[in-house]
């Protein structure tokens, strides 16, 4: 695949429909699922025209937008391993700087 196919499938991969996913309704309530976005392309030959080209997307949920009798909501999504994770580092980083002080 070419440097410029790879960009151009990067560039059609990353779009609004991947940010805001279909709405939907129940009982008189409508639902925009989103997400966070990631992506990147990238890729190199050498003189002689050989090489590679490559891209990678990711996608987290971030909320939600929630529509009701005309008031627009917004609900972020929890995403518990992300706080366990930050908890943990911070654990981490407690337990050695009080470790670093008995020295």
């Amino acid at each position: 695949m070419k440097m410029m196919e790879t960009v151009e499938r990067a560039r059609d991969a990353m779009t609004v429909k991947r940010v805001f996913g279909d709405a939907y309704e129940k009982d008189g309530v409508t639902l925009i699922p989103a997400a966070l976005v990631l992506g990147g392309a990238g890729g190199g030959a050498d003189v002689e025209g050989a090489g590679g080209s490559g891209f990678g997307l990711a996608a987290f949920p971030v909320g939600a937008y929630v529509i009701k009798d005309d008031e627009v909501t917004w609900r972020p999504a929890v995403n518990v391993t992300v706080i366990v994770v930050a908890g943990l580092f911070t654990l981490r980083t407690v337990v050695k700087a009080r470790a670093r002080k008995r020295r």
